[in-house]
């Protein structure tokens, strides 16, 4: 997994609530076995309608999604932030987050930033008036700004997914860190006992 540490992107307006996993990323396409290649999906239902914001090209090179509450509720499908992810995007916005999709984004290195509904209407409608402006968002900070402007909105993250975020840590790692602990309880353990050291 990449640290994440700050984050300079054009930003993507989704101004709707309530977006689902399943609308994310459809259940018909979690056929695949492999993490990749469920970004080409991302949104699949929504993007037959042309004017979804997604097909704009003026937003092409977005990597930072801003959308309304309750983002990434429903199922608990990992696929959702894998598809995200895969898409490109680096970072989400929103005023609130369903508990599984937030800890299943965290697990793969993908930003999730809560803001007050206010602020994130103020980034939202920026995002629409101007695509061509870019959003820094800085992990290291807890700030997220405007490129060229001089103020920020603070946000809040756990400290534990904020130190994982930072160092590029997922669950491997963070276990093989530790790995030296493991190999000396192993080889203190009786013989007739199963071993994970190969």
């Amino acid at each position: 997994m990449e640290p994440v540490k700050k984050i300079t992107a054009q930003a993507i307006p989704l101004n709707r609530r309530d977006v689902d996993t399943d609308q994310i990323i459809p259940a018909k396409y979690l056929k695949l076995v492999e993490r990749t290649g469920f970004g080409r999906f991302l949104f699949d239902s929504w993007r037959k309608d042309e004017s979804f914001v997604l097909n704009d090209p003026a937003y092409a090179q977005a990597q930072v999604l801003i959308a309304g509450p309750n983002f990434g509720c429903g199922s608990s499908r990992e696929h959702a932030p894998w598809a995200l992810e895969d898409y490109g995007f680096k970072a989400i916005i929103a005023p609130s987050f369903a508990d599984i999709f937030r800890n299943n984004s965290a697990k793969i290195g993908l930003l999730l930033v809560t803001l007050r509904p206010d602020e994130v209407e103020i980034l939202m409608t920026r995002a629409e008036e101007k695509p061509d402006s870019k959003l820094v968002v800085d992990l290291e900070t807890q700030t997220v700004g405007i490129v060229g402007e001089d103020w920020t909105f603070h946000f809040d993250i756990d400290p534990f997914v904020r130190h994982c975020l930072l160092n590029g840590l997922d669950d491997i790692s963070l276990t093989l860190a530790h790995a030296d602990s493991i190999s000396t309880f192993e080889k203190q353990r009786p013989g007739f006992l199963p071993s994970t050291v190969a």
